[in-house]
């Protein structure tokens, strides 16, 4: 069984698992309640959970013309600029012991916002990715 999330107007379905159902049969029962919600085709990107990498479920995928799947690479940090900026804040708190977790706390948000008041630190982690900043502009 499948149930709509209605604080977002029917366009995420998540499972509702019954005891002892599990596996890319969960997914693919997913995906059609997902096509008959939406009335159209649909287009997914997957992570590499074990689940998205089934031989079954890449069978499934290639029956239904209405299903898009997309696969994120494996993890690559140097795609994300948020591994920048947690090196920033990492440096930063090397080798500190805290007494307590209020201690860690205020040493997180102080170096968060010290990383904030410095664009072109902020700068640096985005362009590290060699990812585009700005949108296209179109043709």
């Amino acid at each position: 069984m499948d149930q709509a999330d209605p604080g977002l107007l029917g366009r995420q379905v998540r499972p509702v698992r019954p005891a002892g159902d599990r596996g890319w049969c969960d997914t693919g029962k997913l995906l059609v309640r997902a096509h008959i919600q939406l009335g159209g085709p649909i287009v997914v990107v997957w992570d590499n959970l074990n689940t998205h990498l089934a031989a079954g479920l890449k069978h499934y995928e290639a029956e239904h013309d209405w299903l898009t799947t997309v696969r994120l690479p494996p993890y690559a940090p140097d795609l994300n600029p948020v591994e920048a900026v947690w090196s920033l804040v990492r440096r930063a708190m090397a080798n500190t012991a805290f007494a307590t977790p209020d201690d860690l706390d205020r040493t997180l948000r102080r170096e968060l916002h010290r990383i904030q008041l410095r664009p072109h630190l902020v700068d640096g982690c985005l362009t590290a990715t060699h990812l585009a900043i700005d949108p296209p502009t179109p043709p």
